[in-house]
């Protein structure tokens, strides 16, 4: 779509407007005047009492103009930071009404772009507002829909619940493993696959190293683990013995908070052996993963999986054997080759199983991902919403409560990931990593620490790939005996 702007140069609060509303179009700065079609012209006036955003969106022959406004005294130069949230805001809500014009519906989440929905009602209860008021301001501002509404409130009462709980000097962390045995059609993580996993003892070894550093820094100045997440990749495609030496180095290095809460990812069915279980176990974990995606032979196969429906019980059902300690389930919807129908057994059979926890994906087709590449027939809006709207309500049937979410983009349908569980067994790493509660160091390949002060999120990212990551590991172990 041709962008043509007045007044005002807010490339990326319209862009990410865009891309809510317009997901198949990308941004085109043309040199012409403004005229043609399938464009957006998005004016910014100021007067003296109320400034004016008005956008004028024209698509396949027809115009349609709308307006929004907000106070120039609100707009102060004596917080500009303010002032430029209040201007993005009030040229997103003049595009989005032109563009409800022309579509004739709304999203789910109505004007909100932003990967982290829940923070605006955490945010507001925080500062005094009752749950009502919170989910007001969603509905009026933002015009999320009431379905949406209810499942930002009931992860906002999730996430202040964590919060309150946390202690000041705590802190998460993440281990990145960033191998898999196969890399799967959607997958946009950086992972390495096949002949490349042949760096997986250098690896192991530098990994070693800066977890060693890191522990270091974190002793050194008092802080405590709350949560260890070991992720990926597949964490399971290291060996037993790899997965005990690296559990063992997590529980040295670190002053672990009791009751840590430990989660390994296992994820894929065809890593999941009874020996890499036990080292989990003896290595401290109390919180793994299963992840099916879906329960469909024949999509399981188009997505490039190489495991079937039934590896999934099996490991499963070794899972509980050996007693590893909570399960999570991922499952993706809008998937290509599923169905609305498809989908349904997929979470009948989840359900089945009784995991603690069932995670929700709605598929987001990132640049990195095989199947944007391939441009794949996947199922369209529709389809997806009947497959999430079935799970929200079989899930609360179930007993199931969600407690976090989040967006992303080039997401289906432009819905949400949604974190569900049994009462009491919610994951307190993914709503601090989430909601941003508390600083999460990020070890390994692609790991990027958020250090969390007084309001303030600072970033800081290792190099993506296995092979950077090695050739520079003494600049990150010296980095890393700096961060704290």
């Amino acid at each position: 779509m041709k962008l043509f702007f007045t007044g005002h140069g807010e490339k990326y609060a319209v862009e990410q407007t865009l891309l809510t509303l317009f997901p198949r179009e990308r941004p085109v700065y043309p040199q012409e005047k403004p005229g043609g079609d399938n464009e957006l012209e998005l004016t910014f006036s100021r007067g003296p009492v109320w400034c004016t955003a008005t956008a004028v969106l024209r698509r396949e022959g027809k115009a349609f103009t709308k307006r929004a406004r907000v106070k120039t005294a609100d707009l102060s130069e004596e917080d500009p930071v303010l002032a430029t949230r209040l201007t993005r805001r009030t040229l997103q809500r003049a595009f989005y009404l032109a563009a409800m014009d022309c579509l004739g519906t709304e999203p789910p989440w109505g004007m909100l772009s932003g990967v982290r929905p829940v923070k605006l009602p955490t945010r507001a209860m925080e500062a005094g507002a009752t749950p009502r008021q919170a989910e007001a301001e969603l509905r009026d501002r933002y015009r999320v829909s009431p379905d949406r509404r209810r499942l930002a409130m009931d992860c906002a009462r999730a996430s202040l619940a964590v919060k309150r709980d946390l202690k000041p000097r705590e802190i998460s962390l993440y281990v990145g493993i960033p191998f898999c045995p196969t890399r799967c059609a959607y997958c946009s993580f950086i992972s390495s696959s096949g002949s490349a996993n042949k760096l997986i003892p250098d690896y192991l070894a530098a990994l070693l190293r800066e977890i060693a550093a890191a522990g270091e820094a974190v002793t050194a100045a008092g802080r405590t683990v709350r949560t260890v997440y070991v992720g990926g990749g597949t964490p399971t495609t290291l060996s037993a013995p790899q997965l005990g030496t690296l559990l063992d180095a997590v529980r040295t290095a670190f002053h672990l908070a009791p009751g840590t809460e430990f989660t390994v990812e296992a994820g894929r069915p065809d890593t999941i052996t009874r020996d890499r279980l036990e080292a989990i176990r003896a290595g401290g974990g109390t919180r793994i993963s299963v992840n099916p995606q879906t329960m469909s032979d024949r999509v399981l196969s188009i997505i490039g999986r190489s495991h079937r429906a039934e590896d999934i019980r099996r490991a499963y059902a070794l899972a509980r054997e050996v007693n590893v300690g909570l399960i999570n389930m991922d499952l993706i919807a809008g998937l290509p080759g599923d169905t609305a129908g498809g989908f349904r057994d997929t979470l009948e059979q989840v359900m089945d199983l009784a995991p603690e926890n069932i995670t929700v994906h709605t598929l987001a087709l990132k640049k990195g991902a095989r199947l944007r590449q391939e441009e794949a027939t996947l199922p369209q809006g529709e389809t997806v919403a009947a497959m999430l709207d079935f799970a929200w309500t079989r899930l609360r049937a179930g007993g199931y409560v969600p407690y976090y979410l989040y967006r992303q983009k080039f997401m289906s349908g432009s819905f949400e990931n949604v974190g569900w569980c049994l009462p009491g067994a919610e994951s307190q790493y993914n709503i601090c990593m989430m909601e941003e509660l508390h600083t999460v160091l990020s070890l390994g390949a692609g790991g990027v620490t958020k250090t969390v002060a007084d309001g303030c999120v600072g970033r800081l990212a290792n190099p993506k790939y296995p092979q950077e990551y090695l050739r520079t590991i003494e600049e990150i172990v010296a980095e890393k005996r700096r961060v704290f």
